[in-house]
C-alpha cells in the first residue's frame, strides 16, 4: 500500500492482472500457530507463515487488501491482556520479517470490529508496528505484496518504552505565517512544496507544483512579505518550464544563490536554473542517466577533497537523486547543474526497502541521502567521495515509518536526523561521525503530547543548533483512517541549541489548523485526504531564521469550524517564518541593548536629582536593569531592578545631597554590573556637569 506513487505503477497493474487471472495460488501454510496471547507475565509470542507465491497488491487500489482468494492474506488472532495503566510506559510491537529482502510483505493490525488500528505497508524488511498495548482481541494480517516464494516470521512483544529526555529549557521560537497571493497559479495546488533561500539577496523561493514564487521579507516586526511569481517558462529562457510534472522539486544554493526548479518527467526531469532571482532561466540536462522514475531530489554544496572536484567557474557540487524500482540512483554535476554525470546506484532492495528523502551536503562535501526503511531502522546513505561510492548506515534506535526522513548538517559536520517511526511519533537522532554511530535518539513534541506526525523536515545551522519541522497531532490511533480519525493537525517546529541533547517545540500555527481529520501517506491508494501529498520542506536564511514551506490543508471555514465537513482538503502555498527567539546562528541571536533616551539634572542648593529615561532598543527582554549614579567618584544611588521588553522604556530618579559647592561631574551608568548581555555595551554611560551654590 504505502509504496512509491509512480514507482510501482507498472508492476502493480501487472501483478494485479496475474493475481486476478490465477484465481488460486500455490499452496501455502496458514499462520502457525494461528493464535496467541501476550500479557505482562507472558510478553512475547512468535509465529510463522508461508511460503507464498502469488502477490496480493489489491491494497494499491483501495484502503485495505482483498482477502477472498486462497493465501491472499494470512491472519493471526492476537489477544492482548494488560493491567490498567500498563500503556503509560509500555508498547506493543509487531514485527514481520522474511529471508530475502527483495520480497515484500505488508502488515495490518485490525481490532475486533475489523477497523485498521495500524499499518506497516512500505517496502521495508522487517515491517514494524508499534501501538499502545490496550487489552483486546486483534487480528494481525500479513499480506504477501511481492512474496517471491518466501515465508515470513512474526513476533508480537510487549516492551518498555525507551526513556526520553526532558524537553529543553530554552525559550521556544515564535513563527509568523505568510500565504501566497490567491491570484497566483498553483497558490492552492502546493502539495509537496520545496523552499530555498539565497543568502546573498535574502530572497526565499517556494515551489508550488509548476509555479516558482520569490518571497522577500522587510525589516519590520513582524516582517511584511512581498511575493512575486517568477516561474520558469519559454519566455524567460526555460522551454520546458511550467510544463506537466509527476513531481516538482526546488533547490537553492545558499552560497551562490543559484536556484533550480525540476519537474519529474518519468525517466528524468525537466530542469532549469536561475542566477538572477527568477528573471531569467537557463536549461539543465535535468539529471543523470540512468535515472529513477520517481521521487527525485536536488541538492548540493562543497566538493569533497576525497573525490574528483568540479570543472568550470561554478564552485559547488549539485546532486540529482531519484528512486527506481529496485534501487536509487544519484548523479553528480561538476559544472553547476548544467549537465550531470551517470547515475550511480546508492543502495538496492537488499539494503533499503524504503523511499529516500532529500539529499543534503555537509560543509566538508560529504553527501547524505536519508531513507525511511533500511532493515529494522531508518537509514542514512553516505558518500564521502563526491558521489562515486555510497555506504548505508543504520540510524540505531529509530524504526521504519511511512514518511520520508530528513537530515540536516551543522557548520562543523554534526548530522541531525529527523524521522517518524513505526509508532507514528516524531523522533530525532544525532551523529558526530558522519552517520556511523548515533546518540541522543528520542521522541520529540512531548510538550504538546504529539502522538502522530507526518512530513519530517530537518535543517541545521551552527554545529550545535538544528530545527525539525513536521505536521503533528495529539490524537492517537490510525491517522490514515478517513472514516474514524478526527485529529487536528498543526505545524510544529522542534529546535535544539545543545547539539541534540535536548529539544524544545513550538506550535507554529497555534490558531490555524493545517488539517482536520486524516492525512493519507499511502500514495495513489488515498482518497481526498492526500491533498498535502508526501512531504514539505524547511530552510534557513543568512541570520539563521527558520523558514518552513508547507501546504495548508485547512483554510477559510475550516479554520474556525469544528466540522470536518467544512474541510476543503486544500493545499495552499504557505511559509512559516521564525519571528522571535534564538535562531540557528548564535551570532544572530536576539540581544537587548540598553541606552539613555533622556538624562537631566536638577538642583536646589545642594539637593540634586538625576532623572534618566532608559530604553531597551534591542530585540530581547532585558531583566534586572538598574541605573547607578556617581557624583564624582562617590556612588550616590542605584535604582531598583526592572524588566524592559524590546522597545520599552522607563524613567527613574536618583536624589542625593552633594558634599560641597562648585562644579560637580555626575555619571549615570545603566547596567553597571553587566548582568544584561547587550549588542552594544558602549552606549551605557552618560556624563554631565552641574554647578552648585
Amino acid at each position: 500500500m504505502r509504496k512509491s506513487t509512480t514507482l510501482v505503477t507498472g508492476a502493480v497493474f501487472a501483478a494485479i492482472a496475474a493475481f486476478v487471472a490465477s484465481g488460486l495460488s500455490s499452496p501455502a501454510g496458514a499462520s502457525d500457530p494461528t493464535s496467541g496471547t501476550v500479557s505482562d507475565t507472558q510478553p512475547s509470542r512468535s509465529w510463522v507463515g508461508g511460503p507464498f507465491v502469488v502477490p496480493n497488491v489489491t491494497a494499491q487500489a483501495g484502503d485495505q487488501p482483498l482477502c477472498d482468494a486462497p493465501d491472499s492474506c494470512d491472519d493471526y488472532a492476537l489477544t492482548v491482556d494488560t493491567p490498567a495503566g500498563y500503556g503509560s510506559n509500555h508498547n506493543l510491537t509487531v514485527k514481520v520479517s522474511w529471508p530475502v529482502a527483495a520480497a515484500d510483505f505488508d502488515v495490518y493490525l485490525l481490532d475486533q470490529q475489523g477497523n485498521v488500528v495500524s499499518t506497516a505497508a512500505s517496502s521495508a524488511d522487517p515491517e514494524v508496528l508499534i501501538v499502545p498495548p490496550d487489552s483486546g482481541t486483534y487480528t494481525v494480517r500479513v499480506v504477501p505484496f511481492a512474496p517471491l516464494g518466501q515465508s515470513y516470521a512474526a513476533t508480537a512483544t510487549l516492551g518498555t518504552k525507551p526513556a526520553n529526555p526532558a524537553p529543553g529549557t530554552s525559550p521556544a521560537p515564535g513563527f509568523t505565517n505568510y500565504k501566497a497571493p490567491s491570484t497566483f497559479n498553483d497558490a492552492n495546488n502546493a502539495g509537496e512544496p520545496s523552499i530555498g533561500n539565497d543568502w546573498n539577496t535574502g530572497s526565499s523561493f517556494y515551489q508550488a507544483y509548476l509555479s516558482t514564487y520569490k518571497v522577500d521579507f522587510d525589516s519590520s516586526t513582524p516582517a511584511k512579505a512581498s511575493w512575486q511569481d517568477v516561474s520558469a517558462n519559454a519566455a524567460n529562457g526555460c522551454v520546458v518550464g511550467s510544463t506537466a510534472s509527476l513531481d516538482p522539486i526546488l533547490y537553492t544554493d545558499h552560497e551562490t544563490g543559484r536556484t533550480f526548479e525540476s519537474q519529474l518527467s518519468g525517466v528524468d526531469s525537466l530542469t532549469c536554473y536561475t542566477d538572477d532571482g527568477g528573471k531569467t532561466w537557463l536549461p539543465s540536462t535535468g539529471g543523470g542517466i540512468p535515472s529513477g522514475v520517481d521521487h527525485q531530489t536536488l541538492g548540493g554544496g562543497h566538493f569533497s577533497d576525497s573525490g574528483v572536484g568540479g570543472v568550470g567557474l561554478y564552485p559547488n557540487a549539485v546532486y540529482y537523486c531519484s528512486q527506481d524500482i529496485a534501487t536509487a540512483l544519484c548523479a553528480l554535476s561538476r559544472d553547476g547543474g548544467t549537465t550531470f554525470g551517470a547515475g550511480v546506484p546508492v543502495y538496492n532492495l537488499l539494503d533499503c526497502g524504503g523511499l529516500h528523502g532529500h539529499i543534503k551536503v555537509a560543509p566538508d562535501g560529504t553527501a547524505y541521502l536519508p531513507n525511511k526503511g533500511c532493515g529494522d531502522t531508518a537509514g542514512l546513505v553516505v558518500s564521502k567521495d563526491n558521489g562515486t561510492t555510497w555506504t548505508v548506515n543504520h540510524v540505531t534506535g529509530s524504526t521504519p515509518g511511512d514518511s520520508d526522513p530528513s537530515v540536516g548538517v551543522g557548520s562543523n559536520g554534526t548530522v541531525y536526523f529527523g524521522y517518524v517511526g513505526a509508532d507514528g511519533a516524531p523522533g530525532v537522532a544525532t551523529s558526530t561521525d558522519q552517520g556511523a554511530t548515533w546518540k541522543y535518539t528520542q521522541q520529540v513534541g512531548t510538550e504538546f503530547g504529539i502522538k502522530n506526525a507526518v512530513f519530517p523536515a530537518m535543517v541545521a545551522g551552527d554545529d550545535d543548533r538544528a530545527a525539525f519541522a513536521y505536521l503533528g497531532t495529539p490524537t492517537g490511533g490510525n491517522y490514515q483512517d478517513q472514516a474514524n480519525f478526527h485529529g487536528i493537525w498543526h505545524l510544529y517546529v522542534t529546535t535544539t541549541y545543545d547539539g541534540g541533547k535536548t529539544w524544545v517545540t513550538s506550535d507554529a500555527t497555534p490558531n490555524d489548523p493545517v488539517q482536520r481529520g486524516s492525512i493519507c501517506t499511502g500514495g495513489t491508494t488515498c482518497g481526498d485526504d492526500r491533498n498535502l501529498l508526501d512531504f514539505m520542506d524547511v530552510t534557513i536564511d543568512d541570520h539563521g531564521r527558520v523558514l518552513v514551506g508547507y501546504a495548508d490543508g485547512c483554510i477559510d471555514a475550516c479554520v474556525t469550524s469544528n466540522a470536518e465537513a467544512d474541510n476543503g482538503r486544500d493545499a495552499y502555498a504557505t511559509i512559516a517564518r521564525q519571528s522571535t527567539g534564538n535562531t540557528l546562528f548564535a551570532a544572530s541571536d536576539p540581544t537587548a541593548n540598553l541606552r539613555f533616551a533622556k538624562a537631566s539634572l536638577s538642583a536646589k542648593k545642594r539637593a540634586v536629582t538625576d532623572t534618566v529615561t532608559v530604553v531597551n532598543n534591542g530585540t530581547k527582554v532585558a531583566k534586572g536593569v538598574r541605573v547607578k549614579v556617581l557624583d564624582g567618584s562617590r556612588t550616590v544611588g542605584t535604582t531598583s531592578a526592572v524588566t524592559l521588553q524590546p522597545g520599552q522604556r522607563v524613567t527613574q530618579k536618583v536624589s542625593w545631597t552633594a558634599t560641597g559647592a562648585g562644579k560637580h561631574t555626575v555619571t549615570s551608568i545603566v547596567d553597571p554590573a553587566n548582568v544584561v548581555a547587550e549588542s552594544n555595551e558602549g552606549d551605557n554611560k552618560v556624563i554631565r556637569t552641574i554647578r552648585l551654590k
